[in-house]
């Protein structure tokens, strides 16, 4: 990991960073985290690494492991299983609203536009993290152009562990096309005004990845 300027948001910049290694497996599922080692690495002081920790703890990313220690959470298929079922029902709602509202926002348009754009670009090489990210864009694009801010105050609180989840699953060659395949339909018919048609894009979408994920985090188990 890359060490961090010594800025006034220097817990936020330490939670990111160790959230970014949890969802790219850097810090893998049951690796006990060393503060003092963790905190030469990012170049600070134990103190924003012992906060952005709790912070972390809170979300559930990280455990108590041993005297005043943590170690990563293992994803927990079934808990992921539960989380697309919402996101799933979530998600649908939004395309159908952006659908209703795609030719009126012009701004919120092109925001989806560029976020598939962007997503076009990705190819074998593209780092695990970048994939993410770009799935995230394409989604909260979604989330704004359907104009109900609470779709993403809903969404935002989970997206630490969906990102955990979405990492599972785009490590897989094929599925990155697969999914973005799947996000192009999405768009399509959200830009063609197909309310009824977006809702359904969207929700088998969820489902699909809901699907692989756990049966790929069951997989895992078992071999391990």
């Amino acid at each position: 990991m890359i060490p961090l300027d010594p800025l006034p948001n220097l817990i936020d910049q330490v939670y990111a960073r160790i959230l970014e290694a949890i969802t790219d497996r850097s810090l893998p599922p049951g690796h006990r985290i060393r503060q003092n080692e963790l905190a030469e690495k990012l170049g600070v002081s134990r103190q924003p690494v012992s906060h952005a920790l709790h912070l972390l703890h809170r979300q559930g990313l990280v455990a108590e492991s041993g005297r005043r220690g943590f170690e990563v959470t293992r994803l927990d298929p079934e808990r992921i299983r539960q989380l697309y079922e919402v996101r799933g029902a979530i998600d649908a709602l939004a395309a159908r609203l952006a659908a209703g509202r795609a030719k009126i926002d012009t701004s919120g348009r092109a925001q989806l536009d560029a976020a598939l754009r962007a997503g076009r670009t990705i190819g074998r090489d593209t780092p695990l993290a970048r994939l993410i990210a770009l799935d995230v864009d394409f989604h909260s694009a979604i989330y704004r152009l359907a104009g109900n801010p609470a779709i993403e105050e809903m969404i935002v609180p989970q997206w630490p562990h969906m990102r955990r989840s979405m990492a599972t699953v785009l490590a897989e060659l094929d599925y990155r096309e697969s999914a973005w395949a799947e996000h192009e339909a999405i768009a399509a018919q959200i830009f063609a005004g197909n309310a009824k048609a977006a809702e359904a894009a969207a929700l088998a979408h969820a489902q699909t990845a809901g699907r692989m994920t756990e049966e790929r985090l069951k997989a895992t188990d078992k071999a391990a």
